[in-house]
């Protein structure tokens, strides 16, 4: 490794490895975003509860999840640079069995092995810039990977335009064609997975060019090992020197206080280790993952036509990426505590914002859960049914019926409109189950909002959007490495990473279910509570780390004005 490290300045080295750490944070971002518009043509030609649907978008939350916490002892154990390649080996793996899939278990197991993939990336691509970049090019290292990671955002987005395009085109001019129909959908999200190999090559690739980190070599490998390393990144020998004598103060004084008894339950170690915790569990309360999935979904819920809502969709995902940039440059400048502030309160804001919209809509429901289960008739119910007609007929303007109902096992929600035009709906058993009993959970109708409310809607997630890029954005993966000690780096943060990709699967995996059974106001209340407590934590306890060393940020909890 050390040969073909020498291909690179030490500046050149650098800008290689944000280049390679940015290429992990578009792999991660593609992750989060590629199911949103997949998601549509999956449950056409894959049939899927909604149980089963949301677990197709909480698997790569649930990987994650399972591997942030042995991705950071398998870093300290096999070095930080093999995992980085194992994470884009997986990356490519994950991609090739989601398309080659034609069942909801290969499909989850698919998407699970992507999320282990994001993981892996979430834990030892910030761990990587951390122990390599200086004081002064951490915040841009870890802001250009948040900012990759916005992109494959927007990639995954464009790429689904393009196949719902292409696909829709297809199905126009099926003539009504059955076969050609389910081909074309079948086509349309197995192209959209498949499209996005490729900058999951180019990682793989580029990370066997990588050196190891000075940190982990340190170690490892010996004090000789970490300053070669350091002589590859350091435009001086000086400064290369200079870090070096830091590590070794740091090992000596930790091992001075091992002698005398030091625990990993001192404040030193405790503190920053509960304090990413928070904020990293609070990162994922915000419902970030949930709205970036779900948002054409929220949007037309609030009375966007689906063109319009696909349109907005795309644009505040690039509203993300353009914000992202923007707060580049504020995270060394204004640092990260003055960041997350702002950017939380924003949030708090969007949230509340939302949640009085959907409670406005919500309240004007009319539950006709009886009424419906008496139309039920053989075992199928024909929509709209007549005594839900004759009642939705007294509220002025179009309604829509919302009937929540289950076929002996997993939830299906069916929305139907009063002006719909075409042939009439109907809930009826699958084939493969004919003789399985209908039962009707929950129905009620409701006056469709208008599109003023829908646009009103996307300002609130605009500035929901927004204010999560200026802020826990762009700082948190930063904030995580940084917090962290030295002696429990690795291991606090894979912990610290299971307890944010375990909110953000419980998150999206009782989404559906939720705003079925409770609305999407309820929701939206749940991630304002989680926020405010975010909030408090950025504003008052967490120390403010810019220009710091990793070892002068360990140095700071000794004190007990630290917080």
């Amino acid at each position: 490794m050390s040969e073909r490290s020498t291909l690179f300045s030490p500046a050149g080295y650098q800008r290689y490895l944000i280049a390679i750490a940015g290429l992990g944070g578009l792999l991660y971002g593609i992750d989060i975003g590629i199911i949103s518009a997949a998601l549509s043509y999956l449950e056409k030609t894959v049939s899927l509860s909604l149980q089963q649907e949301s677990a197709i978008v909480a698997a790569v939350l649930g990987g994650s999840m399972l591997s942030s916490l042995v991705a950071g002892f398998l870093a300290d154990w096999l070095g930080r640079k093999t995992m980085v390649i194992v994470s884009g080996a997986l990356f490519v793996i994950s991609i090739l069995l989601i398309t080659s899939s034609h069942g909801f278990a290969p499909l989850f197991l698919g998407r699970l092995l992507q999320g282990i993939s994001g993981g892996v990336i979430a834990v030892v691509i910030p761990l990587f810039l951390a122990e390599t970049l200086n004081a002064a090019s951490r915040g841009k290292g870890s802001g250009v990977f948040q900012l990759l990671l916005t992109v494959g955002i927007v990639i995954a987005a464009l790429a689904g335009v393009y196949y719902t395009r292409h696909a829709e085109a297809a199905i126009a001019l099926a003539g009504g064609d059955a076969g050609l129909i389910h081909a074309a959908q079948e086509h349309a999200w197995r192209g959209m997975f498949f499209s996005v190999i490729y900058p999951g090559i180019l990682f793989l690739l580029g990370s066997f060019f990588l050196s190891e980190t000075p940190r982990w070599l340190f170690q490892h490998r010996g004090p000789e090992r970490a300053l070669q390393a350091l002589r590859r990144i350091s435009p001086t020998e000086a400064e290369a020197q200079q870090q070096l004598r830091d590590m070794e103060q740091l090992q000596a004084e930790t091992h001075t206080q091992r002698s005398a008894g030091d625990s990993l339950l001192q404040r030193r170690y405790i503190l920053p280790f509960v304090l990413a915790c928070i904020v990293l569990f609070c990162n994922q309360a915000t419902g970030i993952n949930s709205v970036l999935a779900y948002l054409s979904t929220i949007l037309q819920q609030a009375g966007m036509v689906a063109s319009h809502a696909a349109s907005a969709d795309l644009l505040v995902k690039v509203l993300n990426c353009v914000m992202t940039v923007v707060a580049l440059p504020l995270v060394d400048r204004r640092g990260r505590k003055f960041l997350l502030t702002i950017g939380t309160g924003g949030i708090i804001v969007a949230l509340v914002g939302g949640s009085l919209l959907f409670r406005s809509l919500e309240a004007k429901r009319v539950d006709v859960t009886a009424q419906t289960r008496r139309e039920v008739l053989g075992n199928t119910l024909p929509l709209p049914s007549g005594t839900v007609r004759g009642l939705s007929g007294s509220t002025p303007g179009a309604t829509a019926l919302t009937v929540l109902y289950t076929y002996g096992e997993g939830d299906k929600l069916l929305t139907v409109l009063s002006e719909a035009s075409g042939e009439p709906a109907r809930i009826a058993p699958e084939a493969a189950k004919p003789d399985a009993p209908l039962t009707i959970k929950r129905a009620f109708y409701a006056p469709i909002p208008g599109e003023g409310t829908g646009w009103l809607m996307t300002v609130c997630m605009a500035v929901y959007i927004a204010a999560f890029a200026v802020g826990p954005g762009v700082v948190v993966w930063l904030a995580l490495s940084e917090l962290m000690p030295t002696r429990i780096r690795s291991g606090g943060m894979g912990i610290a990473l299971l307890l944010n990709q375990g909110a953000s699967t419980l998150i999206a995996g009782l989404f559906l279910p939720t705003v079925g059974n409770r609305g999407y106001s309820t929701m939206f209340l749940f991630w304002t509570a989680c926020t405010a407590v975010y909030f408090v934590t950025a504003k008052f306890f967490l120390p403010e780390t810019k220009g710091k060393t990793l070892e002068e940020i360990e140095r700071l909890f000794e004190r007990p004005t630290a917080a």
